[in-house]
């Protein structure tokens, strides 16, 4: 039987960690800031490529890159702790007061 050569285990990939340096979640999103270190691995390069083009999720990184999300969020918070990736936060939004009285106005005006 031929073996698959994409076919790593997880601890493999990353150096037998089960936990990132960080406090990350799925929808965390991150960009590219810097190229890959000299001695990168293969699925840190593809992760700074990937995410050259804008901010990605860790979900949608590990679904493009086939790859389980646990090992995307060790290896993007290793590239985070390198200085390669950023972690982009969205800006607080603050509703205006005025949208959220007109929608509560229609919902009182449709339930009476």
């Amino acid at each position: 039987m031929a073996r698959d050569p994409d076919l790593v285990r997880a601890y493999v990939r990353t150096g037998g960690r089960t936990r990132p340096t960080r406090s990350l979640d799925l929808v965390s999103l991150v960009v590219t800031v810097a190229d890959p270190s000299p001695g990168a691995s293969a699925d840190a390069r593809r992760i700074l490529r990937l995410c050259t083009g804008g901010a990605l999720s860790i979900a949608e990184i590990a679904a493009h890159l086939d790859l389980p999300p646990s090992v995307v969020t060790i290896v993007v918070a290793d590239l985070i702790d390198d200085a390669r990736l950023a972690n982009t936060v969205p800006a607080p939004h603050q509703p205006e007061i005025a949208l959220l009285q007109e929608v509560l106005d229609g919902l009182r005006a449709l339930a009476g």
